[in-house]
């Protein structure tokens, strides 16, 4: 039995992270669940899955939640500190870091720094203190696995030798030219550009392939996600920038792809279900069950690629630029964009404006090193609140 806690379970990953350990009854015993505001699901998850400690966002949501499991053996907490608590806990083997936001930076790192294997699902991990992030992992000995589909799938498709070595492969010591991140293009590929300025949040939503929340969603119509993954790439693989290249696939069968040196490519294929990554990096280095379906070829009538248009995905190229230039950048695009698409989804911006108020905070961000997550967090909390004052201007245009 492996023990697991799970940050943000009841979120897409954190469901579908619980559904494949529910086919595995034997292999997994849940230490911890968490979530923010979700308190009745959350009750019912630990009224089927028995945790030991259940963590809420506030004390008023722990009291929701006491009264919801009255009668049940679980220590209820709340609050950021008790999130790293059940990440860092002793008890614990695995941790499902699957908090979106800035919000799940702190337990993440919190079970690296406590040597976990860390299920990465938290795109800020990454995208905002990658550096700091890896240099935790490496002197803790925590073992990073890779979460997102794109991730796991080029983790895949690496060698053994270089799996061992997350953060610090030298991808040409592999044989490794080049990898492919692939990406659907989301639901406005197809889309004349001139038209996107009038796209709604329902239609920003509708994504052709995957079932995700409204913010990502948002993000796969602006491919901004894909930028993101670009950046978590980056660090995850040690590439350089001749080494990471990013392919538009409309059939989301292909979640990535290794090119090797010698002419060779591997490709991860599968269908758009995350249970398949999360099966994945839950049995590593065995294989599960993860209850999905195999490919069925017979059904696969065509694979597509292309590059993508940056004048249809302005804030992809925004998240390449800002990626070789450090994480001050990386840390205010992330910021702004989770303003700016807050915005759109309350119908105070329209879609192309995402990308406007991305750009004009990163031209009014100071470029500065940094060297801690306090720093990293202020620097955060600056660009959304400069992000609130350009959508407040740009909703006034």
């Amino acid at each position: 039995m492996r023990s697991i806690t799970v940050l943000g379970a009841t979120g897409s990953i954190g469901q579908n992270t619980l559904d494949v350990i529910r086919q595995h009854p034997q292999r997994f015993q849940v230490f911890a669940l968490t979530a923010m505001s979700q308190v009745e699901p959350l009750a019912q998850l630990c009224l089927e899955f028995k945790p030991q400690v259940a963590v809420v966002g506030s004390a008023e949501a722990a009291k929701q939640l006491q009264a919801l499991l009255q009668g049940q053996t679980i220590e209820i907490l709340y609050g950021p500190e008790a999130l790293s608590q059940v990440s860092s806990a002793s008890e614990v083997e695995l941790v499902m870091a699957a908090i979106v936001g800035a919000a799940g930076l702190a337990p993440t790192l919190a079970a690296v720094d406590a040597g976990k294997t860390v299920l990465l699902a938290n795109k800020e991990a990454l995208v905002v203190s990658g550096q700091l992030f890896i240099e935790h992992a490496r002197n803790s000995g925590a073992q990073i696995l890779p979460v997102d589909s794109e991730h796991n799938a080029i983790f895949q498709c690496l060698p053994e030798s270089a799996q061992q070595q997350v953060g610090s492969m030298q991808l040409a010591e592999h044989g490794v030219n080049n990898i492919l991140l692939t990406g659907s293009g989301g639901p406005f590929r197809e889309l004349p550009v001139e038209q996107l300025a009038r796209q709604t949040p329902e239609a920003a939503c509708n994504h052709p392939n995957w079932s995700m929340g409204r913010k990502i969603s948002v993000d796969s119509a602006t491919m901004l996600n894909k930028g993101l993954e670009y950046i978590e790439a980056r660090w995850l693989f040690n590439c350089s920038p001749e080494q990471l290249k990013i392919v538009i696939h409309p059939q989301s069968v292909i979640h990535s792809m290794v090119q090797y040196t010698d002419g060779s490519v591997l490709a991860q294929m599968g269908q758009p279900d995350m249970r398949t990554p999360i099966a994945h990096t839950l049995g590593f280095p065995q294989r599960l069950s993860s209850g999905v379906e195999p490919l069925d070829f017979s059904k696969v009538s065509e694979l597509n690629f292309s590059q993508p248009d940056a004048k249809r995905y302005p804030c992809l190229q925004l998240a390449i630029d800002c990626c070789w230039e450090g994480q001050s950048a990386t840390t205010s695009l992330n910021a702004a964009n989770e303003v700016a698409v807050a915005a759109f989804l309350n119908q105070q911006i329209g879609f192309t404006q995402i990308a406007e108020v991305c750009d004009q905070v990163l031209q009014r961000s100071a470029t500065q090193p940094v060297s801690s997550i306090n720093e990293l967090m202020e620097l955060d909390n600056n660009a959304r609140q400069l992000a609130a004052q350009v959508v407040r201007t740009v909703a006034n245009v």
